[in-house]
């Protein structure tokens, strides 16, 4: 039985459609992710879901309760950490929590709470003082002070450095082991395989793929790519008709004008034919080839498939 469940959410703002008949359901003890570019609708459904925002139709259900109609009772089920979050600067880390535990009627002691996330060293240091990682597990620190049923977590780990979003990730996994249940937004495709048991993907205020990760990534039934960087100005019919070469994607680096550099992304199904293949071809026509690398396919490319564009775009 789902412990959370959407059904068609509609939210407009004038005639910018935000979200468009979203629907899914998750279940207890599972972390479910919206993954998608940004201004796809992830948070204002996030929003909605966590009582912020009205619906202008369809319904939310967590644990039971009806959130459009009984925004109060259900925030006491739930933890949100927001994609921005305000902090008393003045406060210190150990203050803040005191704080956010005085708004509730149960709550976790301040310590267990500093220990989770590790921030015990920094109970005395004034929030002001902490670094970007620090001031996001404190985020998710505040969200947890109820200890709630479902954690909200929204873009957790935008603009931290990549070990910094490593050392939160095991935050995130350590909650599921506490057994919560994670709603979390992200435009991270290595984030959402690395912590997601299912994901939706959301683009355009709806959701156009639902599933495990694993499930979408065989779904699109190629499952190795050979990526590189080049300036020869190769036609995308001449990497097509490389061995076993499936789809070509050609990208435009930052630079402009005739000979900038270009990323390529050949996907394909043999993929030794295939590198053997290129490097007759580019050995024949003088291509110059750099920083190749072959990979599996990710949700990225599951993301390219069904909208023709690649999310980092």
């Amino acid at each position: 039985m789902s412990l959370v469940s959407v059904e068609g959410l509609q939210k407009s703002y004038g005639d910018v459609h935000a979200v468009q008949g979203i629907s899914f359901a998750v279940t207890e003890g599972e972390i479910f992710g919206l993954v998608g570019p940004n201004g796809a609708g992830k948070t204002t459904t996030l929003e909605i879901m966590e009582g912020l925002k009205a619906a202008d139709s369809g319904t939310v259900t967590i644990a039971g309760v009806d959130v459009l109609r009984h925004p109060e009772k259900v925030k006491q089920l739930i933890g949100v950490q927001l994609q921005a979050t305000a902090m008393f600067e003045k406060l210190t880390v150990a203050e803040t929590l005191d704080l956010f535990r005085s708004f509730y009627d149960k709550s976790l002691p301040t310590a267990d709470l500093l220990g989770f996330v590790s921030l015990e060293e920094k109970a005395g240091a004034l929030t002001a003082e902490l670094s970007g990682g620090q001031r996001q597990r404190l985020s998710i620190a505040m969200a947890l002070v109820n200890d709630p049923t479902v954690v909200f977590l929204d873009e957790p780990t935008t603009g931290l450095d990549p070990q910094a979003r490593r050392n939160l990730w095991d935050v995130v996994l350590s909650l599921r082991q506490r057994g919560k249940t994670i709603i979390l937004t992200t435009h991270y495709m290595e984030e959402a395989e690395r912590l997601c048991d299912r994901v939706a993907i959301v683009d355009g205020g709806k959701v156009i793929a639902l599933d495990t990760v694993r499930g979408l990534i065989d779904g699109l039934g190629r499952q190795r790519a050979i990526e590189f960087q080049t300036r020869a100005s190769a036609t995308e019919e001449e990497y097509a008709a490389i061995t076993g070469v499936e789809r070509v994607i050609l990208q435009r680096g930052a630079e402009e004008g005739e000979g900038a550099a270009r990323q390529v992304i050949l996907y394909c199904g043999d993929l030794q034919h295939s590198l053997s293949s290129l490097m007759e071809a580019r050995a024949a026509k003088g291509w110059d080839v750099s920083g190749l690398q072959v990979r599996d396919a990710t949700l990225e490319d599951v993301f390219l498939e069904l909208t023709g564009r690649l999310l980092r775009e």
